[in-house]
């Protein structure tokens, strides 16, 4: 039997920037929130990425997303007391051959629209601008109002506000079960409690599939894991985030002079742990030495990896369950969530408290994707 039964307007299954971010926005809504996260609040993947908040290359369909994302970061600090190391630095996407930056250009005419302001730049340009860059580079694409955060401050940030506002966060805290009956939705945590809600925001990130499941929306969400290192601090010379189109490397430099870069993969250690390999961080090594041959001598202090979702079209699922009134899904964001997050939070605050959102949505459905008519059970293990 439980210790208690708590009951709220809205719960929360995960702590990342999506689901924190959702429990701020549905406070300024007026509305009860508890947010249920396993572990801390930003400890996964919101945690552990490379930090970029950056618009250029993104499907299309996600840009109306990341422009109202673009408008909460600007405001950041207000919003939550804190600015996160959050900087426009400028993103500039490196092409390494002429395909690539015919590429960047192509992309930079279907996202006119969208007001990113890209111009491409040949590579003897950039090396004017940046030095730093080598002859490797043929040329790039520069969003200058994109840039970069610190992952490790936004999501415990933007929970702390939600706390300030209200919310009730329960960290170190695994649902361990899931039903709905007559539009109520029960929770039972490995802390034995009960929550009891008539709307459900699963935010669970790579595991919020094992969610999706208990209601008959199985998704074919895999995990991928990123490989991350950091430098020593060096020097300022690098001002931009940098990306490679076609992928690679990823590269930036930490107001202390430590360069963050990251490429490749990593792999699981176990359901929660993941660990970058020797072979990838020396795929990543190499790689951005060719490209910032500044990086050639400097000491790697740290490396580390984390778990992020993937579905087949590199889409998130964003929006009302198929199957269950009341329960809405935000995840599968495919290692690229951080940017959008805040925005994703508040447009699952739009559908919880108005049943419609202003921002366009409809190319994320979960519908796009098989149903299955068949009771599914899961073990308490499988719940975030």
């Amino acid at each position: 039997m439980s210790n208690s039964t708590l009951q709220c307007d809205v719960a929360i299954v995960g702590g990342g920037i999506v689901g924190t971010s959702a429990a701020l926005a549905l406070r300024k809504l007026g509305k009860t929130v508890i947010l249920l996260e396993r572990d801390l609040c930003g400890s996964r993947s919101s945690g552990v990425n490379y930090g970029g908040v950056r618009r250029q290359g993104r499907s299309l369909i996600q840009l109306p997303l990341a422009q109202r994302a673009h408008a909460i970061w600007e405001k950041l600090s207000d919003l939550l007391g804190s600015a996160c190391e959050y900087t426009r630095s400028g993103h500039l996407k490196i092409a390494r051959s002429e395909a690539d930056l015919a590429s960047l250009i192509v992309y930079k005419e279907k996202s006119e629209p969208f007001g990113l302001g890209l111009k491409i730049y040949s590579g003897t340009q950039l090396r004017e601008f940046y030095p730093w860059l080598s002859e490797r580079v043929v040329g790039g694409s520069l969003c200058a109002e994109d840039g970069h955060a610190n992952p490790r401050l936004v999501s415990p940030a933007f929970a702390n506000a939600a706390i300030h506002a209200g919310a009730q966060i329960m960290e170190r805290t695994q649902v361990i079960e899931i039903s709905n009956s007559n539009g109520l939705f029960t929770l039972t945590t490995s802390t034995d409690q009960v929550i009891e809600a008539p709307i459900l925001l699963n935010c669970a990130g790579a595991w919020a599939s094992f969610v999706a499941e208990k209601f008959n929306e199985p998704v074919p969400m895999v995990s991928a894991h990123p490989t991350m290192a950091v430098t020593e601090p060096m020097p300022a010379f690098m001002s931009l985030s940098l990306g490679v189109e076609g992928g690679g490397i990823y590269a930036r430099q930490a107001f202390r002079g430590n360069c963050v870069i990251g490429g490749s993969r990593g792999f699981a250690l176990d359901e929660l742990r993941a660990r970058p390999s020797r072979e990838a961080i020396q795929l990543v090594l190499a790689r951005s030495v060719e490209l910032l041959p500044q990086l050639k001598h400097a000491s790697i202090i740290r490396t580390w990896s984390g778990t992020e979702g993937y579905l087949p079209d590199h889409e998130p699922v964003i929006g009302p369950s198929r199957t269950t009134p009341g329960l809405f899904h935000g995840f599968g964001f495919a290692g690229s969530g951080f940017q959008i997050g805040p925005a994703v939070g508040e447009v699952l605050a739009e559908l919880a408290t108005l049943g419609k959102t202003s921002t366009p949505i409809d190319g994320f459905s979960i519908s796009r994707f098989p149903s299955v008519l068949s009771s599914i059970t899961t073990t308490p293990g499988d719940l975030p």
